[in-house]
């Protein structure tokens, strides 16, 4: 147990929580004057590894430096308390080492005070140089750091000068225990919360940067497309509900150009342009990114096109993206396809089954999907890149 004066501080493994890999969070408790407060450090260990009366964990050596640091900053508060000449609770000390003071420094800023200002001047761009639904993702994200700071700290805001690696590592848990968001998506959250971090660092409102020793968790994402077989199989069957036969034309539309979601659902007439090849040409700015969409029609998308010739503004039924799904989901039970189809799978066959298969580089891939860089494209179609190259290899073993 580590120990100054009157100030004692135990760390302890809460084993009532441990999941499924035998992990579970250490914990800290100070005691003062009779008085207990505990707070959880982020921390997760093997309960077997750890030596309760050494405070030690025996398998890795950084955690322990990592709680020394710990103990040195709740130490550190605890003596310039003691020099303020206040009479000192534990709850105080804590509220100094979580940034939450008992009071206010003056002109300081908190953390969900200032991402709120910052939201107010990006709300300004909206339509200038960013779109609404950029923002939406933004907004979102301050709403679950207010919602975390109520939660953790018991108050409406911190300073945003103690923001630290600890702040970080609990937002993580809590968006992933008490909003029980997917890895992925926690991922999004962070790094949208980094980029006003870093504006407030340039600011000098923070001295050292939070995020210097945080990693995000790595997530493996499997991609979900339509084989050759498949896709051919989908197109050639004859639906008996209009609806199913329509919402399937639209799916394979995309298949062939790549279109998201709200592309496709808000392509019109005007959209479709001849190009300089004298072919048919999808030209119409991309939603997420705003980046201008060049996509030459290939036969089988020209083929749909022309099924579709009405009056109506737009050039397919108006569908929300829910609806669209569910109507996939009966569309694969119906032609036999055991995958989850959603929208989003048709834009993955696009790039796989249309493109990489058929030999078509990747910046050209890029530049039809709308990326806004190559580097995403390779991270998410890298892989299936390398099985192209392994069934390449494969066949010249074979020959050879």
């Amino acid at each position: 147990m580590m120990s100054i004066n009157k100030l004692s501080i135990l760390f302890y493994p809460n084993k009532a929580r441990i999941n499924k890999k035998g992990f579970c969070v250490l914990r800290c408790r100070l005691t003062l004057e009779g008085e207990r407060k505990e707070f959880s450090t982020g921390i997760f260990i093997k309960p077997k590894y750890w030596n309760s009366s050494e405070q030690y964990y025996s398998v890795d050596i950084v955690i322990n430096d990592q709680l020394g640091l710990i103990t040195n900053k709740l130490n550190d508060y605890y003596l310039k308390l003691r020099v303020q000449g206040n009479h000192i609770r534990a709850s105080d000390i804590l509220n100094k080492y979580l940034g939450a003071e008992t009071k206010k420094e003056h002109n300081q800023v908190g953390v969900s005070e200032y991402y709120q200002s910052y939201l107010v001047k990006f709300k300004k761009l909206v339509g200038l140089e960013v779109k609404k639904v950029t923002w939406d993702k933004f907004y979102y994200v301050g709403q679950h750091i207010t919602a975390f700071i109520q939660w953790k700290f018991k108050v409406k805001d911190v300073p945003i000068s103690g923001l630290d690696l600890n702040f970080l590592t609990e937002f993580d848990f809590y968006l992933k225990t008490e909003k029980s968001l997917k890895q992925v998506t926690i991922n999004k959250v962070i790094q949208r919360f980094r980029k006003v971090i870093r504006i407030a660092l340039s600011e000098k409102l923070i001295l050292t940067d939070p995020f210097l020793l945080y990693k995000s968790k790595s997530v493996i994402t499997k991609i979900v497309y339509l084989n050759e077989t498949e896709l051919l199989k989908l197109e050639n069957y004859q639906f008996s509900q209009k609806r199913l036969q329509s919402t399937r034309d639209c799916f394979v539309f995309c298949c062939y150009t790549g279109l998201a979601y709200a592309e496709m659902n808000g392509l019109k007439p005007l959209h479709i342009e001849k190009g300089f090849d004298n072919n048919l040409w999808i030209r119409m700015e991309r939603e997420k990114t705003g980046k201008l969409l060049s996509i030459p029609l290939l036969p089988k998308a020209m083929k749909i096109l022309q099924t579709f010739t009405n009056d109506s503004e737009f050039i397919f039924p108006r569908l929300s993206n829910q609806k669209f799904n569910s109507y996939l989901k009966e569309i694969a039970d119906v032609v036999g396809i055991d995958k989850r189809l959603t929208h989003h799978t048709a834009r993955k066959t696009f790039a796989t089954t249309v493109l990489l298969f058929n030999d078509v580089p990747m910046e050209i891939v890029s530049e039809l999907l709308g990326h806004s860089s190559i580097t995403i494209t390779q991270t998410h179609y890298g892989k299936i890149v390398q099985k192209k190259v392994s069934d390449h290899m494969k066949i010249l073993g074979d020959k050879l």
